[in-house]
């Protein structure tokens, strides 16, 4: 029996990828587009490890959300210790903040992530066991301008991924008043319809009723549509707030959709929370989304600094870049194939390979060339441009029959000048 890929992973591969989505150099310009992006908007990148002892989750992420009830990869580790995989990246950026000291002799931080996390969910289109998010923190403003510049660079990085159709939805879940006031009012409202909740809204209807807004059951969203809205809890300094951002949105010329049902699905928010949809993958359409988290450094142990930040799905946006046809570069191809005849000829075509490469040409070797009609039929199934043909004769003579390979055409090059021949082309 072979040994396959645990349920709810996959390989990203070269080619020969089953989907075409898991195809690396898709991922490897997706994150090029990130990265200088982020790096545009002035955020630099953290790395953090991809486990983490439990209790930063349970404390961080807030332990009456989905992710720490139901969903985290979570076991003893040899010195009896809990530890958990990563199922989101702020609580290891803050922790990391925190640990190392960065807020000291600073003003606002800004950090952005990539990497693969892990929730123990039903694997399906879209939202998978290992998952690869993106995400950015800025760390020490509390002015609105700071929430709007954050939703901008998410809407920036679809933009220049080609990506339409996108939908930004924006909430506010208010300051600590305003969710004790809402708090009051949904669970008022929810009361008489406590028998007919899920069981899982019937548990947090105590403990955080908010969380009951996020709910997947169909019973419970029918519930929740006579709920109260929570705009109308909002005090005096949160409705200003969320005023500003939506002043500095109209000033930039983002669109957006006013959605009080969203909270998102953790527990530290405050304040601004948003998300980016897009209509191509039916139920898991959200691309990314965020919000302001003002008390989380707070609860960590660290001091009273406001933050927001985002992440996003870098497989829901490969995905829905393939469904509307957004551009993405050609997969890598040899400029240069060089096909040997024989040990002299290949010595040669060695350092001639080596040349080439230390210009910046992907230039291609056949180390194993024996016919030439082989040789040739291995450079076109790696759609090799150009393809130089090199034996005794050649090297004696100081020239190669290089041929382009979508025309047929050949031509006498000489060998030293080989490589920035093919570069002259290439401009």
């Amino acid at each position: 029996m072979s040994i396959q890929s645990p349920k709810g992973t996959f390989d990203i591969l070269p080619y020969g990828a089953d989907e075409p989505w898991k195809l690396s150099h898709l991922w490897q310009y997706l994150e090029k587009i990130i990265c200088s992006t982020a790096s545009d908007y002035g955020y630099s990148e953290i790395r953090t490890p991809i486990y983490e002892r439990t209790e930063l989750f349970c404390r961080g992420v807030g332990d009456s959300s989905d992710i720490v009830m139901k969903e985290m990869f979570t076991f003893l580790d040899r010195g009896e210790r809990s530890i958990s995989l990563r199922p989101e990246g702020t609580a290891s950026v803050m922790r990391a903040f925190l640990e190392h000291k960065l807020a000291e002799g600073r003003g606002v931080q800004k950090f952005f992530y990539l990497g693969p996390m892990f929730r123990y969910e039903r694997p399906q289109s879209g939202r998978y066991r290992q998952f690869h998010q993106f995400g950015i923190e800025a760390i020490g403003c509390a002015h609105p301008a700071q929430d709007a510049e954050t939703i901008d660079l998410l809407w920036e990085i679809c933009r220049r991924l080609g990506l339409k159709g996108l939908k930004l939805h924006l909430n506010s879940v208010g300051d600590a008043g305003s969710r004790q006031a809402y708090r009051e009012a949904l669970q008022n409202f929810l009361r008489p319809h406590f028998e007919s909740l899920s069981q899982d809204s019937k548990t947090r209807f105590e403990k955080n009723p908010l969380r009951i807004l996020d709910s997947k059951d169909p019973g419970d969203k029918k519930i929740l549509e006579g709920a109260p809205s929570i705009l109308s809890s909002l005090s005096p300094d949160a409705k200003e707030h969320f005023d500003e951002v939506r002043r500095l949105l109209d000033q930039v010329a983002i669109p957006y959709e006013i959605n009080d049902r969203i909270v998102r699905g953790l527990d530290y928010y405050t304040k601004t929370v948003f998300e980016i949809t897009a209509d191509v993958l039916g139920a898991q359409n959200a691309l990314g989304g965020g919000g302001r988290f003002d008390g989380l450094i707070g609860s960590l142990g660290g001091p009273d600094l406001p933050a927001v930040g985002f992440a996003g799905g870098i497989e829901r946006l490969i995905q829905t870049m393939l469904a509307q046809n957004a551009p993405f570069p050609e997969q890598p191809r040899p400029l240069l194939y060089l096909l040997p005849l024989g040990e002299e000829a290949r010595r040669a075509c060695f350092s001639l390979a080596a040349a080439g490469r230390r210009k910046g040409v992907f230039v291609e070797i056949d180390l194993h060339a024996k016919k030439v009609g082989a040789g040739l039929q291995a450079a076109s199934k790696l759609q090799a441009r150009f393809c130089a043909i090199i034996g005794s004769e050649e090297i004696a003579k100081g020239l190669s029959q290089l041929k382009e390979l979508s025309t047929r055409q050949q031509i006498e090059v000489p060998l030293d000048r080989l490589i920035d021949f093919c570069l002259e082309q290439k401009k």
